[in-house]
């Protein structure tokens, strides 16, 4: 059941997606410093793929059945998403602390998936919320600033990263099997910023209360047996599957080589910038985190930008050359071995990256139903995560035996699905028949 949302302004739209801050800064290390993490601790580079496999796995088993189950949640208190908000949050601080003491390999490995069910914990219903609160009108500028702090939660922990590697890393000699200490500040502060970043948009951002049909549907569902709460979820997601906009299974396609690409970038720009520019692991690990840093900046200075340009050009036209910037990018990237003159390319990639985490949720958000949104939230995620899965376990060997365990090669390959993904978003068209038929 529709009803009208009151508009909110630019600073309550702030004040609810700062959380987004703490989520993201945890990812923005997942990115950039996890991969070294596992690199000092052994881990041959044909098997980083196979290493990263619990984010996939964590998203496609997390996401849509904490949406599932916030869809059927309300507390007077505490809400409908804003509980997982807080769990989810205070599990990924815990692991924060805790992964730059790794031992050992195994241990660094699970705490990742840890780390990754605390993260998509938070993530899905954050997703969900700004559809909940915002009416459709707002939709674009609430999944854009959104984006807008994607990029300042991953600016900041890159940006550390190259900050502690310039004054702490310099006098350290990189020791086999273990983690150097000027890495744990990062960690240790994106633990601090996880829990109250969240606590922050909690307590400033009320939800608005379900309707009497909404209602009525969660009481029904708490009503019920056990065994038949717990298998709930299972049978929302399958039938909402069932019942999917034409519209997403186009997303999911466009989606299938975005991610798989974008994994691939985040694994090996550290092995590319040891071949390419001769650094050690730390070197070329302080570069990566500055080509991050560069495009998070320019994600952050042009994601509110995009909301205009949407709603003037169309998102599938702007999504769609976004995503050939990118590929541009990475084309250009494994040529240019100058540690600054390689952060231009980052530009485009900057703009790509902010229409990735805006746009599509609000296409998809508009044409899903209200009393379903989380669960549609976590199954976009499932097709986020799906490609991220099949990379795990698919580019190892393409890696070693196709690509000749060269990181050059990686980039470009990434490149090229990128330019494949560009392709397949001239595909997305919304129409009013689609969404009345589909739903």
């Amino acid at each position: 059941m529709k009803f009208n949302k009151p508009s909110l302004s630019f600073w309550q739209i702030f004040n609810m997606n700062v959380g987004f801050l703490g989520i993201q800064y945890s990812f923005g290390l997942q990115q950039t410093a996890i991969n070294p993490i596992f690199l000092y601790l052994g881990a041959p580079e044909d098997m980083l793929p196979i290493l990263n496999i619990a984010g996939p796995v964590t998203g496609l088993i997390v996401q849509p059945i904490i949406g599932a189950i916030s869809d059927k949640t309300w507390s007077e208190r505490w809400g409908r998403r804003k509980p997982f908000f807080l769990i989810g949050a205070i599990l990924g601080s815990l692991c924060l602390f805790a992964f730059p003491t790794s031992p050992v390999l195994w241990f660094a490995v699970g705490l990742l998936w840890i780390l990754d069910v605390g993260n998509n914990m938070a993530m899905e219903p954050y997703r969900a919320f700004v559809g909940d609160k915002l009416p459709e009108k707002q939709l674009s500028l609430g999944y854009q600033m959104q984006s807008l702090f994607v990029g300042a939660g991953i600016l900041l922990a890159n940006g550390s990263i190259v900050l502690f590697q310039y004054l702490f890393g310099g006098e350290s000699v990189e020791v086999a099997g273990t983690i150097p200490t000027w890495l744990y500040y990062s960690f240790y502060i994106g633990a601090i910023l996880s829990i109250t970043t969240i606590l922050y948009s909690v307590l400033k951002t009320p939800e608005i209360p379900p309707s009497s049909e909404e209602l009525n549907a969660i009481n029904t569902a708490k009503a019920k047996p056990l065994t038949e709460r717990i298998a709930l979820p299972f049978k929302e997601i399958a039938e909402s599957i069932k019942k999917m906009p034409k519209f997403m299974w186009r997303v999911g396609a466009v989606y299938l080589f975005q991610w798989y690409a974008l994994f691939i970038y985040w694994q090996y720009t550290t092995p590319l910038f040891k071949l390419t520019m001769g650094y050690s692991t730390g070197e070329a690990a302080s570069q990566s985190a500055q080509m991050s840093l560069t495009y998070n900046i320019v994600t952050m200075v042009v994601a509110l930008a995009l909301v205009p340009l949407t709603l003037k050009f169309g998102g599938k036209k702007i999504y769609a050359l976004s995503l050939f910037g990118t590929a541009i990018s990475l084309f250009t990237i494994p040529y240019i071995t100058d540690p600054i003159l390689v952060l231009v390319p980052m530009v485009l990639f900057g703009i790509g990256w902010a229409a990735m985490m805006g746009i599509p949720y609000t296409m998809v958000s508009k044409v899903v139903p209200q009393e379903r949104r989380g669960v549609y939230m976590g199954i976009l995620n499932m097709m986020i995560v799906i490609p991220m899965g099949i990379e795990t376990l698919t580019f190892g060997p393409i890696y070693k035996y196709l690509l000749g365990n060269n990181a050059i090669n990686a980039m470009l390959f990434a490149g090229a699905f990128f330019a494949i993904s560009g392709f397949l978003a001239l595909r997305l068209n919304v129409t009013n028949k689609e969404k009345v038929s589909e739903l």
